[in-house]
């Protein structure tokens, strides 16, 4: 029987609000490490209970946090007030993790999707120190055609908070039919994005591949092969640029876009808890 995760309020250092909520091993468990959840774009940390679950089962803790313009968080949805907002709300929260951990327990981020693109810009960046970094479907790839790229380069400085639909088709995100209904149901769901948001997501991709020969953070890629919703290629491409001894790579050709989601998902989830075991 897992505990219910305890929400709480954050405030980051210029005074805007994230929801947060932090899951924990069952009392006696011996914590292993700490785990920060960076979810996708649209969505919320509510919906990584399951993925938080099997974690503090292996002994490991687990915090969430909704993203500025996301699930129960301050701004408009979809919308950034800056390009550094997701950046800098990221290390708010690893400076208050850090601030209550144990000081020889590793920190470990866990991104999807768009979660995924910021966490590894942060590490490409070294905004913050961290001692592992897992990305699951990352969002290194916008897979723009010319007319977006077109648009990307004028609508964030003539319309920067213009938000439109962000074009994601939940029927892709999963082979489970519970989950998309889910997902479908969620009222803390959006399906906005905004001008500045797009351009932050096609800009931080192109730098994370640029920054890949040089990365310096042990980081387990694990990838939809039949993603509709990422432009896989995006993984590919990183997966050949870095350094081999610091990245475990891992394509799941035949699932969807939420990898941890799917009805196939054991061997997910497998690879994640060898990949922590031979680490931590």
């Amino acid at each position: 029987m897992f505990a219910e995760p305890t929400l709480s309020p954050f405030i980051t250092r210029d005074g805007l609000h994230l929801a947060m909520q932090d899951w924990m091993p069952e009392r006696g468990t011996a914590v292993r490490g700490v785990v920060l959840l960076v979810h996708g774009l649209g969505e919320h940390s509510g919906r990584y209970e399951a993925l938080a679950q099997t974690l503090n089962g292996w002994g490991f803790a687990v915090r969430g946090y909704d993203q500025h313009g996301h699930g129960e968080s301050a701004g408009l949805a979809g919308a950034l007030p800056d390009d550094k907002r997701l950046l800098d709300d990221l290390a708010d929260m690893v400076d208050h993790v850090r601030d209550r951990m144990a000081p020889d327990l590793p920190l470990i981020l866990l991104g999807h999707s768009l979660g995924g693109l910021v966490a590894a810009r942060f590490v490409s960046l070294q905004l913050r120190p961290v001692q592992a970094l897992v990305l699951s479907s990352p969002a290194l790839d916008a897979g723009l055609n010319a007319w977006q790229k077109l648009l990307l380069a004028l609508l964030p400085r003539l319309l920067p908070d213009l938000r439109v639909g962000n074009g994601l088709d939940p029927d892709f995100l999963s082979h489970d039919r519970e989950v998309v209904e889910a997902y479908k149901a969620d009222r803390l769901v959006h399906d906005r994005i905004s001008a500045r948001l797009a351009r932050f997501i096609a800009d931080a991709g192109v730098a994370t591949l640029a920054a890949a020969p040089r990365w310096k953070v042990p980081t387990l890629l694990l990838y939809a092969g039949d993603d509709h919703l990422v432009d896989a290629s995006g993984s590919r491409r990183f997966a050949k640029a870095a350094p081999r001894e610091l990245l475990d790579s891992l394509c799941f050709e035949t699932l969807y876009h939420e990898i941890f989601n799917e009805k196939d998902r054991l061997p997910v989830l497998l690879a994640l808890r060898r990949w922590l075991d031979q680490r931590f």
